[in-house]
């Protein structure tokens, strides 16, 4: 009974929150909104002899790694790859100035398995709780290791599926569970370990089995995160995966809806206003979907699919909802909006070459962080209004993070803390 009521409320918020600390994947509430303030506009890197302008440190980090920063008690937390990916490791960052205050190493591969050239062997998103920090490397292993020193409290590797191209989806947690899909080439389900010792409390075969059967095996694999959202007056575990949108009890893993999509290599997270869900379908055939929150039973495919968006979905961010408007950018730079009502476009504008990064809304701005340097800012809206343009040396692939007043943005090379400066 606690989990639930504690995953109720959880669940149930979905109001913009000030961010005293950022926990997991796209902030407190997942849905990469804040309403801390005073968060900067504009800022640039020190070039040609001029100072730096709104960075108050910059970091150069170890390895290769897109996961994205969480923060809480004035640390910094993300995980890296070495050596090709023989060396998996936990990172903490001072949040005060930037320094390194330990960095482990949790899981060695004495073979890594295979990853696309895009990814990375470390991005999926660390889950902060306390003193405890919870890492995941997909089918690599999943650990717990102590927030304050780096201890490792518990490992598991028994999560094993074919990822063809490399860890992807972040894990979410529900109570005293960590929820983690597990979709490869091989096999689909999602599991639930506990977060006292790792151990597996359940395992939910993917019902889509049967028909994934019938696709060439790239096409069984999804890289998915759950979210847990009050549907019914319920928590509902909700994830994408190759063919499906899933509705899982997270107590349990039983399935208690799905709705056919035809995509896979899911990597947007569902989004939701409380009224709808809002999905892309993947790879294949990419589109953006509304699904009815409220009363899904069985298939629902028919009943609660409320409109489709065949042009410019996005297929790595995950669009993010403001009012009546879904925003979003697709990998090659299209940046578009959207009715929520019936899913018509309401403009699309080209940023830039190349995005993966889920957009930040901060300060009644959407900050859009490419992969080659670029951040642009948009004022949210029915016309397409460009605030500023922003560079770093590097790009970014993971999304960023907000505490006080400050975003912790990841590149593919440096952290930095972006903040106001005298």
């Amino acid at each position: 009974m606690t989990r639930y009521l504690t995953s109720l409320f959880a669940a149930l918020v979905i109001t913009v929150q000030a961010a005293d600390e950022w926990p997991r994947f796209l902030g407190p509430n997942g849905n990469n909104t804040t309403a801390n303030k005073g968060l900067p506009l504009e800022w640039k890197e020190a070039k040609d002899g001029k100072p730096a302008r709104n960075l108050k440190w910059k970091t150069a980090l170890p390895g290769e790694g897109w996961s994205s920063p969480v923060v809480g008690n004035g640390r910094i937390y993300c995980t890296t790859a070495l050596d090709d990916g023989h060396s998996l490791l936990a990172l903490c960052i001072a949040l005060a100035d930037g320094k390194i205050l330990w960095d482990v190493e949790v899981f060695k591969n004495e073979v890594p398995p295979a990853k696309h050239q895009r990814n990375s062997y470390a991005s999926p998103t660390p889950l902060l709780e306390g003193e405890r920090l919870y890492v995941t490397f997909g089918t690599m292993g999943t650990a717990c290791i102590a927030a304050k020193d780096g201890a490792k409290l518990w490992g598991n590797r028994d999560l094993l599926w074919d990822q063809q191209n490399g860890p992807g989806g972040s894990m979410s947690d529900f109570g005293d569970l960590l929820l983690i899909p597990c979709d490869g080439a091989d096999v689909q389900y999602e599991a639930a370990l506990s977060k006292k010792d790792g151990k597996l409390v359940w395992k939910s075969e993917r019902s889509a089995k049967p028909d994934l059967q019938k696709k060439p095996k790239d096409m069984h694999k999804a890289y998915g995160t759950p979210v847990v959202f009050n549907v019914d007056g319920r928590p509902v575990s909700i994830t994408m995966a190759a063919e499906r949108l899933y509705a899982l009890d997270p107590n349990t893993g039983a399935e208690l809806w799905f709705v056919k999509t035809p995509g896979f290599s899911n990597v947007p997270l569902p989004v939701s206003d409380g009224r709808q869900i809002y999905i892309s379908t993947g790879f294949n055939k990419g589109e953006m979907w509304a699904i009815k929150h409220a009363g899904a039973t069985g298939d629902a495919t028919d009943t609660h699919v409320v409109w489709k968006q065949p042009k410019g979905a996005t297929t790595e961010s995950t669009p993010v909802v403001i009012g009546s408007r879904l925003y979003y950018v697709n990998s090659g730079g299209i940046a578009t909006c959207l009715n929520t009502t019936d899913g018509s476009i309401v403009w699309q504008e080209r940023l830039g070459p190349d995005f993966a990064a889920t957009p930040l809304v901060a300060e009644g701005r959407l900050y859009f962080f490419d992969s080659w340097g670029k951040c642009y800012v948009i004022q949210p809206g029915d016309t397409f209004q460009l605030l500023a343009t922003n560079r770093l040396e590097s790009g970014c692939m993971a999304s960023p993070a907000v505490v006080e007043k400050a975003m912790i943005v990841r590149t593919k090379t440096h952290l930095y803390r972006i903040e106001e400066q005298p």
